[in-house]
């Protein structure tokens, strides 16, 4: 299957979830066994090629744990989730950021990550770069080092990579 068959079972939802916005629904490769596999072998050799090796995969909630996780087993590496506030029974960092739609927060564990491991952020979507940024602000506060971000999708128009300029990314489909 190639990037382009992956890029046929993303589903467009327009004015979603609110007039205006186009939405990249994601549920209809998650439903594809072979596309939700390739998925993650495709992110698994990306992210080797790019000499990640990270210690932990950091995940957002709730889709970048879909990713996240099965990507961790793959790379022999720990799962951290990020979640929104409330969620985490320990004391937390908590970060603020803005959506292309509002604002929000994240949160993770403070003792989650030992300072110096080294972390690669993973999503299914690359927008305006908020969720990102923010998750980068948590893991600083951590004292982690960030080796790199990896998205299913990446709308190139909402120049999310800018928020991340220092940070080496990879993607698999591009809008």
């Amino acid at each position: 299957m190639l990037f382009m068959e992956l890029k046929s079972l993303i589903r467009d939802i327009p004015d979603f979830p609110q007039p205006g916005i186009l939405f990249r629904d994601i549920t209809t490769l998650l439903n594809n066994p072979q596309g939700l596999r390739m998925t993650i072998d495709l992110l698994t050799e990306k992210c080797n090629a790019a000499n990640f090796a990270p210690d932990y995969i950091v995940g957002m909630e709730s889709r970048g744990f879909i990713f996240a996780t099965p990507l961790a087993y793959k790379l022999n590496a720990g799962f951290v989730p990020v979640r929104k506030p409330g969620k985490l029974p320990a004391p937390v960092y908590s970060v603020s950021y803005d959506l292309e739609y509002g604002t929000d927060s994240l949160e993770i564990h403070q003792d989650a990550i030992a300072p110096n491991s080294r972390i690669l952020i993973v999503d299914d979507l690359l927008a305006t770069g908020g969720t990102a940024k923010a998750t980068v602000e948590l893991l600083n506060q951590c004292k982690a080092e960030i080796v790199g971000c990896a998205f299913v999708i990446e709308l190139m128009a909402l120049k999310g990579r800018e928020k991340l300029s220092e940070i080496p990314i990879v993607n698999l489909i591009e809008y």
